[in-house]
């Protein structure tokens, strides 16, 4: 089965697939990743998303490359997504080639900077120490990705966890233009100033925890459990989770959603088939809104460039 052609289009000239399998887990099951992966290539997935902190790099890049040594899916119909971490931010190339050499692939279609941070070079796991910080220097680090789009070792590069201040500065000197921003995006937190800046840009905004992460530290069911969500998804002969991908898709997102589940997976590409109406969108936007991943492990008084919440964010939230 094919995936319905729910493709958008990038300022970079390549099509992403709109909806797409998140790896990451805690803690990381390697076996159940390449499963997972294995899986959803059957079932028509065809954008796969991963990270270097996420440790699942191996096991998507195995997965993937058994599928296209197999002849079960050409490496041009697929899209891989990886992340630059902190502690990479001062040489992104060699951080891509060790990526590569992780996944076993040529080239990524998007490489993403994770987050605003940087790290010391031998710091190495998602919550640094206080002394694990060092001086954020974006051009530098903006000049390293465009390095690697220059190189051949990915075809866009984009940004991770980015404000419309941050983004705007990655402007200010960019020769190449961010293709994405992937930052937390669901019906309880809808992103609509971030979303209207980027389209205004012409930078695609990728959701992840669009379900808002159950089964994760900072997520939960709220979404999945809400009763108007529920309502919505009850009128549609639908599923929550259904109702929630297809409503950031409907906003023109691509939705990053996490299942090792066979059938959470087939459940989650049956958001492609429904259709939300006005009625439907406008009760969403009615959701009183709630941040989920804060990045508090980001923010210190002391070594960090971010004192408090919103000079990470640059808003309240």
């Amino acid at each position: 089965m094919e995936m319905k052609s729910n493709f958008i289009r990038l300022n970079c000239g390549i099509k992403l697939p709109s909806l797409g399998l998140g790896t990451y887990s805690y803690p990381f099951e390697e076996e159940r990743t390449e499963l997972a992966v294995q899986m959803a290539l059957k079932m028509g997935y065809r954008h796969f998303d991963t990270a270097k902190i996420y440790g699942s790099e191996p096991a998507v890049g195995r997965a993937l490359r058994n599928a296209i040594i197999n002849r079960t899916v050409d490496r041009e119909e697929i899209f891989v997504t990886s992340k630059l971490w902190g502690s990479d931010h001062h040489d992104p190339v060699s951080a891509l080639k060790q990526t590569l050499e992780n996944m076993q692939m040529e080239y990524l279609d998007l490489y993403l900077v994770h987050w605003p941070i940087k790290l010391k070079p031998w710091s190495n796991h998602p919550v640094p120490e206080e002394e694990e910080f060092d001086g954020l220097d974006m051009e530098t680090t903006w000049a390293g990705m465009e390095k690697c789009v220059e190189m051949g070792l990915c075809k866009c590069i984009g940004l991770s966890n980015f404000s419309t201040l941050k983004i705007q500065r990655v402007l200010d000197f960019a020769s190449v233009l961010p293709a994405v921003n992937q930052v937390e995006m669901h019906p309880k937190w809808r992103q609509a100033k971030l979303r209207k800046f980027c389209g205004d840009q012409n930078i695609h905004v990728s959701a992840y925890s669009p379900l808002g992460g159950p089964g994760t530290l900072w997520g939960s069911k709220a979404i999945l459990d809400n009763p108007i969500i529920q309502s919505i998804a009850h009128k549609h002969k639908a599923t929550s989770a259904q109702v929630a991908l297809q409503w950031g898709i409907s906003q023109g997102s691509s939705v990053i959603a996490k299942s090792f589940n066979q059938d959470r997976l087939d459940e989650n590409m049956g958001a492609l088939d429904l259709e939300l109406d006005n009625y439907d969108v406008q009760d969403i936007e009615q959701l009183e809104e709630s941040k989920l991943m804060r990045g508090d492990f980001f923010v210190n008084e002391t070594t960090s460039p971010y004192q408090t919440l919103q000079d990470l964010w640059d808003e309240k939230i």
